[in-house]
């Protein structure tokens, strides 16, 4: 069989196309690991013909990709593979024509399972209708965003496609929905035909919507064999407008009902999802809820350091959901202790979890004997053992070590797999301590998996988190710390909410290893989490341009350096015109007149204790070895209540310098320090040299990189994407580089556009009307103080906001009176962006009866304390929440207004 296949792409010069897949019984058409070229037909049409071999003709499934032979990037076409049955015998030819998908095409996001599996699902499907002759046209179209009970339909100036009469339409098939197809025979004449899609109304049996556009149109040649024709079409062009519509988010643990134990769970959820449904939201946001149990405490109450990026946290099962309880008496004492977590205003982390840990404990004492013969359990089991099996073993030794440093295991403190296979053998002494993580996990599985259909069934978009970083002490690290620079510390650089910067104190990746089996621990990660939810939010999304990485010595943020990074050299530097001496740029900047700055009278002992004089620079001073690196001086100084007038000043002046060093190729590299002119070093720089250090900054934090982070993210970020169906959402808040909107947009990724913290850097407050399509819009995230508190902090920022943003004249009101809130809350909703999406807090600030009382208890979490203690809950009920008739159909009239509740 003879396989021809064209597609119609206009390429620059250095470009070309490639296709690449694979035929059934492993077939490959790949050459190299990127396929093989097509050919250059004229006029913007590349092809290849194949040669099928006999036996192989069953399904062909394949991607184009796009070679750039200046940078020898391959791009791949947006999508999953496309797939032809190739109907064993039935045909000697075949000829296919496609279009490229591109990723930045707006459209394509309504095609990702957000739409596909939620907002526009359809329940039933028509089967495809296989005609029977030697010769066939089959239409192909890709659409999701159609009216329930229609169709798509094909017609044009053929007989067989209506010759142009609606009611003659041929009505295409939704068998692989989003995927349209609809076939007819030909007669064996050569014809050319035009056509136009449409959305068809079988009950009324007409045309609806047409497409937009010109008329379509082929020209067919059949040579007198048995062939099919394949005419792959670019998506339908949607005629209506933008879809649009509103979200909210919310912590699962800030949920509370009636059934609550003192925390939201995965029973709440739902809950949640029907109140959603009830306002007219259509998706819900919810941060990361992955095992964070690393030491039994509050501490653990950070959702952004998982012990596993797999395993779900017990904190979210409904325990009564699980089973009950035969011991009535234990019973009445748990429901008991329930009720009383369940009356607090705030989450009680450590009482929470010991309660419900001692309820999973016994139901699994009371089950083991049945789970043994529990076909379900035990295939959840072999399901997941790759992932989890060694978290189970890993939270048993966690709990014998009493800790997660690994390192301190003993025998145990290398992974090693036989070891680890051995406590998963029902024989083992403590299988039971391994094997109650088992029956904890497939239970979350259950009510998550319930929550997530029952979402899509309420047409609810489900959305998650993906934390940047993994947590240092995790099963992750510990089964493979080969893919994560165990030596460094993932952060962000200072921003006007964190001036010293933030250290979340993860490690970070190792890119080349990750890249040598293209990314599988990325793309497992993103399958487990795709069977939850069909939406997610990349933490960080900069991190995967570049990442802000401290050094493990270190503890500010303020001392990172991008990784990757294109640092300076030695000469460079002095070839931009800098008087550069390493000892004097490099090292911490200490003198007599600084340390009587930093410390005062206390100055002179702090120099005895901590300081000795520097061998090659007199007149300076540098730490002794015990003490010279933030993290050695805070483990020196912990406890101890006669240094803590100092402790600050000696973390800050460790910082003194002016270029980190760092050996890079054989050689020493430099890279300038981040908010290097509030350095003291700085300050002393005469006034030449600091005009030279300043256009070399600002040549390193906003000009050197631009092309090689793109670079960066174009190899990471597309393997990512493809690994799922679902849609993308990136955070790209920050010090954000040039390149990482064009990337975003390339890529079909929706951006975050937060009101205070606009992407232009000369503006004080973004406009959410100027927000790309491609978007979400919020006008706070759980970063940030909701906007009520945010109205108090500052009155010059409340006043200019109050001015330019809202247009009123006039001072602005001390609190954020109701009606301010909603004139916040309709700009979001007015902006062009796909969605709205608000934390719960600020919806609730538009109902004076409803909102907390004191805004400053509305907050989630404050970045600049790295203790800070993830408690925050809702003060009503869903119960409550769901009665609240007059604010929900509020709500739902504001999104109707805006426009953002569409039927279809």
């Amino acid at each position: 069989m003879t396989l021809t296949i064209r597609i119609h792409y206009y390429t620059h010069w250095g470009q070309r196309l490639f296709i690449a897949g694979s035929l059934a019984d492993n077939c490959s058409i790949e050459h190299e690991g990127k396929g093989i070229p097509l050919h250059y037909l004229g006029a913007g049409s590349w092809g290849i013909s194949l040669d099928i071999p006999a036996g192989k003709e069953k399904e062909l499934n394949y991607n184009y990709y796009l070679q750039d032979e200046n940078s020898g990037r391959f791009d791949k076409e947006w999508g999953p593979r496309r797939t032809v049955v190739l109907q064993k015998g039935r045909f000697e030819s075949i000829q296919i024509r496609d279009y490229w998908r591109s990723r930045s095409h707006p459209n394509y996001a309504l095609l990702s399972s957000a739409f596909t599996r939620v907002l526009h699902r359809r329940v039933k499907t028509e089967k495809i209708k296989r005609k029977k002759d030697s010769q066939i046209l089959s239409f192909r179209i890709m659409a999701a965003r159609l009216p329930k009970n229609c169709s798509l339909c094909v017609i044009g100036s053929d007989p067989q496609i209506g010759s142009w009469e609606e009611s003659k339409a041929l009505i295409m098939s939704s068998e692989n929905f989003p995927n349209w197809e609809a076939e007819l025979a030909l007669k064996g004449a050569a014809r050319e035909i035009q056509y136009k899609y449409g959305i068809y109304d079988k009950k009324e049996k007409k045309v609806i919507s047409w497409e937009s556009g010109e008329n379509r149109h082929i020209r067919l040649i059949p040579d007198g064999s048995n062939e099919l024709f394949i005419q792959q079409d670019e998506i339908f062009r949607q005629d209506e407008a933008n879809w649009r519509a509103s979200g909210v988010a919310l912590p699962v643990f800030s949920l509370r009902s009636k059934n609550s134990w003192g925390v939201g769970d995965f029973a709440d959820l739902k809950s949640f999802i029907d109140w959603a449904k009830e306002s007219g939201q259509k998706l819900v946001q919810i941060l990361p809820i992955n095992d964070t149990v690393a030491t039994h405490s509050w501490v653990d109450s950070y959702p952004y350091a998982a012990i596993s990026v797999f395993a779900l946290h017990p904190q979210y099962l409904s325990p009564e959901k699980m089973g009950v309880l035969k011991d009535k008496k234990f019973l009445s004492v748990f429901r008991r202790e329930a009720r009383e977590l369940n009356k607090l205003e705030e989450i009680d982390y450590e009482a929470v979890m010991k309660l419900k840990s001692r309820f999973f404990k016994l139901l699994y004492d009371q089950e083991k004997e049945q789970l043994k013969k529990d076909n379900a359990f035990q295939a959840f089991i072999k399901e997941n053992k790759e992932w989890l099996h060694p978290y189970a073993v890993f939270s048993f030794l966690r709990d014998k070590y009493k800790g997660v440093n690994f390192k301190e295991w003993e025998k145990h403190a290398v992974y090693d797999e036989k070891k680890i296979a051995k406590f998963g053998r029902a024989s083992h002494e403590n299988y039971d301590d391994i094997a109650v993580h088992y029956f904890i996990q497939y239970h979350l599985h259950l009510q998550l998996s319930d929550a997530a259909e029952y979402a899509r069934e309420q047409g609810v978009v489900l959305k998650g988190d993906i934390p940047i970083g993994i947590y240092r002490y995790s099963v992750d690290a510990w089964a493979a710390p080969e893919l994560y620079n165990m030596n460094f510390q993932a952060g962000a650089p200072p921003d006007d909410f964190a001036i010293e910067g933030q250290n979340w104190g993860f490690p970070t990746y190792n890119w080349d290893v990750m890249a040598q089996d293209d990314y599988a621990w990325w793309r497992k990660r993103l399958s487990h989490m795709a069977r939850y939810f069909d939406a997610y939010r990349i933490d960080h999304i900069l991190g995967f341009f570049r990442i802000w990485q401290v050094p493990y010595a270190q503890i500010q943020g303020l001392l990172g350096v991008f990784n990757p990074a294109l640092p300076y050299s030695a000469d460079d530097l002095r070839y931009a015109g800098l008087q550069f001496d390493e000892g004097r740029f490099c090292k911490a900047y200490i003198t007599d007149h600084v340390l009587w700055e930093y410390f005062g009278d206390q100055a002179q002992s702090v120099k005895a204790e901590f300081l000795q004089d520097s061998p090659t620079r007199p007149g300076f001073y540098e730490f002794k070895e015990v003490f010279d690196s933030q993290r050695k001086l805070r483990n020196y100084l912990k406890g101890k209540a006669q240094y803590q007038d100092i402790s600050t000043g000696l973390e800050n002046l460790v910082g003194e310098i002016l270029f980190h060093k760092e050996d890079h190729d054989y050689a020493h590299k430099y890279h300038p320090r981040i908010a290097v002119h509030f350095t003291k070093s700085y300050r002393d720089l005469d006034a030449h040299q600091k005009q030279v250090l300043n256009e070399i900054y600002n040549a390193y934090f906003y000009h050197r990189h631009d092309l090689f982070w793109k670079d960066q993210a174009l190899v990471k970020l597309p393997a990512i994407v493809d690994a799922t169906e679902m849609l993308v959402c990136g955070e790209d808040l920050g010090m954000v580089p040039d390149s990482v909107p064009s990337v975003m947009e390339g890529l079909g990724l929706l951006s975050l556009e937060i009101q205070r913290m606009p992407k232009e850097t000369h503006l004080e407050f973004g406009d959410p009307a100027l927000a790309p399509y491609l978007s979400v819009v919020s006008p706070s995230s759980h970063d940030m103080s909701p906007i009520r508190a945010w109205w108090e902090e500052d009155r010059n920022k409340t006043q200019a906001f109050y001015n330019q943003s809202l247009g009123r004249q006039g001072s602005a009101p001390y609190y954020c009176e109701a009606e301010i809130g909603k004139a916040m809350i309709y700009q979001h909703l007015n902006s062009p962006s796909m969605w709205a999406i608000f934390p719960l807090q600020d919806l609730l600030a538009i109902d004076g009866n409803l909102r907390r009382e004191n805004p400053l208890d509305e907050r989630i979490n404050v970045p600049a304390n790295p203790q800070h203690y993830w408690r925050y809950r809702l003060h009503l009920s869903l119960e409550e929440l769901m009665d609240a008739k007059e604010f929900n159909a509020q709500l739902k009239e504001m999104l109707e207004h805006s426009g953002r509740n569409p039927l279809y």
